[in-house]
């Protein structure tokens, strides 16, 4: 069934062991506030009687041989289906065969790093992108994690940003999103005096995609769920980070900061950890910090709140070799100065994700 019943998709996303804050069908209604995509969310009942909710939107305006469908699209975190128990491989692989039928140009599912997935693809015009995600177990109470998980210096860290007066606030009903977007933009104009990318053509990638319309949505919509992190250093605005909880997952959406101000207070190290202890009390089970792609400045960043990694896969249904175009199109690019990773290394940061260029 297409759009997927309301009254179902709640019935499954609360006996869900793997929903995020992505699975919601009020994510679903903040991309379709945005006015770019619209609910194309599937409802699967399998031979065993089992209910799966697909989250999916798709791009407006456009006719079916023409347009994308996306579970999520870029820059919109992780979905996949969900079920009332574990989704198994070949429950996975059985959707994705469903969905190689649909008429769409290209359909794209980039499922919860922890949820089981296909060996190989389960089509053959299926493409494989391998990503990597860093995720913390927060088994025990935050003391433990503190102890445990945390590296020696982070905790130093930690204690110097409270040595040096470092004030974390957070908020969930959107008060922050001015304060958030303002240090995005600041990010944003460090990445790209950073890099061999012309200044104005990253800002305004990063402008349109990720508008402060869309982070006003989010923190509208999502509410609770929705919580911005802002860590002040003598009354000034310098780290923010927004993390988003559902069920036992809390997963670090976005993140930006001014550096002159956040590096030598660890402003961020103080945030992540006042936004772990807050999940540990909110009961998750799991931190999420985010694909990282194999960036190793990210990787050691995140492992060293004792985040592990783990490689999962995106996987892209086209009809036409999309793919394998854009990925022409950063070599070319490459060739004229300006590398594919560099590209993708800036526009990471940006999401915290890599996105597809093109």
């Amino acid at each position: 069934m297409s759009p997927a019943p309301r009254e179902l998709w709640s019935h499954v996303l609360k006996a869900s062991p793997e929903a995020l804050a992505f699975h919601t069908p009020q994510w679903l209604d903040c991309l379709c506030a945005t006015g770019v995509y619209e609910d194309a969310s599937l409802a699967y009942e399998m031979v065993d009687d089992r209910k799966f909710i697909l989250p999916l939107v798709r791009r407006k305006w456009l006719p079916p041989p023409l347009t994308t469908e996306a579970s999520p699209p870029f820059g919109w975190g992780c979905a996949g289906p969900i079920s009332t128990e574990v989704v198994r491989r070949e429950e996975l692989g059985a959707i994705l065969v469903d969905l190689a039928r649909r008429k769409a140009l290209r359909v794209t599912v980039r499922p919860n790093p922890l949820a089981e997935q296909p060996a190989t693809p389960p089509t053959p015009g299926t493409i494989l992108v391998p990503l990597r995600a860093f995720v913390l177990d927060l088994e025990g109470d935050f003391e433990h994690v503190w102890t445990k998980c945390f590296k020696p210096y982070v905790r130093t860290r930690v204690r110097k940003a409270e040595a040096a007066e470092v004030l974390a606030e957070s908020d969930s009903e959107g008060q922050l999103v001015s304060v958030f977007y303002d240090l995005y933009l600041k990010s944003i104009d460090r990445w790209a005096s950073q890099g061999e990318m012309p200044f104005w053509l990253l800002r305004a990638y990063l402008r349109h995609h990720e508008s402060r319309q869309k982070f006003e949505i989010v923190a509208k919509t999502m509410r609770d769920a929705c919580r911005i992190w802002v860590a002040w250093v003598d009354g000034k605005p310098a780290a923010s980070i927004i993390v988003l909880t559902f069920g036992a997952n809390a997963y670090y959406w976005r993140g930006a900061m001014d550096k002159e101000l956040a590096s030598p207070t660890r402003a961020n190290y103080l945030l992540h950890a006042r936004a772990i202890a807050q999940a540990c009390r909110d009961g998750c089970r799991y931190y999420q910090m985010g694909e990282t792609g194999f960036d190793p400045g990210l990787a050691q960043f995140k492992a060293s709140f004792g985040a592990h990694p783990r490689d999962f896969v995106e996987y892209r249904i086209e009809r036409l070799p999309i793919t394998t175009v854009r990925d022409r199109l950063r070599d070319v690019a490459s060739l004229a100065g300006t590398s594919g990773s560099r590209v993708r290394g800036w526009l990471r940061r940006a999401g915290p994700e890599p996105p597809p260029l093109g």
